[in-house]
């Protein structure tokens, strides 16, 4: 979900020839299943030109079928009124578990056929509150990870945004059924993106340390919802998200 939301959002920002133009919002919805073997096309419809803000709409297609669309805003910087709600308090990063040594602790639980889980990572995680993802015991609906990128990153804001786009992904519909002692691993269980929104705030680095704050105000009829707030180590508010995956329970 998030590598085509990521690519995307390149596609998009390839189209908009005022280069001091970064992405404000987008709103995608995920239609079919994607198959990371095989190329994407991403078609973009320039919708509108305007003096502050640009437009356009992006389908991804694969075998002649849309797998996901998108409309993203671009805006140019501008200055207004300002503010933003403060970040949590919260263990830094370097006191944080990393997505490696929280599977290896659990490695005895973790299924033969996910030996793929060993594969080295674009996006280094720490998380504030880790959980065993292959056996996990209930857990409130709301979690921290710090993130960034593995390597380092040109200033591009654009590519920034892609970047982040890519890694808001990687954990929010996980805070949807933390409270259900569910592992997304489970065969009973189907879980997928529908729909993903964000907004970007502030110019910011993926290859600096980023607060990913995470909630779940609710879920039912197969679905859950969850939102987040991203802030740099120092305290700004530099993003937000809000996403709808589903989360079916077989019988």
């Amino acid at each position: 979900g998030g590598q085509v939301l990521g690519q995307a959002l390149v596609a998009a920002s390839r189209t908009v020839d005022d280069t001091t133009r970064a992405a404000h919002s987008l709103h995608g919805y995920f239609l079919r299943p994607g198959d990371a073997t095989i190329p994407i096309l991403y078609q973009v419809d320039r919708i509108r030109d305007g003096k502050s803000f640009t437009t356009r709409r992006v389908v991804a297609i694969q075998r002649g079928r849309a797998i996901f669309n998108m409309s993203a805003s671009f805006q140019v910087a501008e200055e207004g009124l300002e503010h933003q709600t403060e970040m949590p308090r919260v263990k830094p990063p370097g006191e944080c578990e990393t997505m490696a040594e929280m599977r290896e602790r659990h490695k005895a639980d973790r299924p033969p056929e996910m030996q793929w889980t060993e594969r080295p990572q674009p996006i280094e995680m720490r998380f504030v509150e880790p959980m065993n993802e292959f056996r996990p015991d209930p857990m409130p609906p709301w979690q921290h990870t710090w993130i960034k990128t593995v390597d380092k990153m040109p200033e591009d804001i654009r590519l920034n945004q892609c970047l982040l786009a890519y890694a808001s992904d990687m954990t929010l519909i996980d805070t949807s059924y933390r409270p259900h002692a569910i592992g997304w691993g489970n065969a009973k269980f189907q879980v997928a993106s529908l729909d993903h929104a964000m907004w970007f705030h502030r110019p910011f680095r993926t290859d600096e340390w980023l607060l990913y704050a995470q909630d779940s105000p609710f879920s039912g009829g197969a679905r859950g919802f969850s939102r987040g707030t991203i802030f740099t180590s120092s305290g700004e508010l530099i993003a937000s998200v809000a996403q709808e995956g589903l989360i079916r329970l077989h019988k």
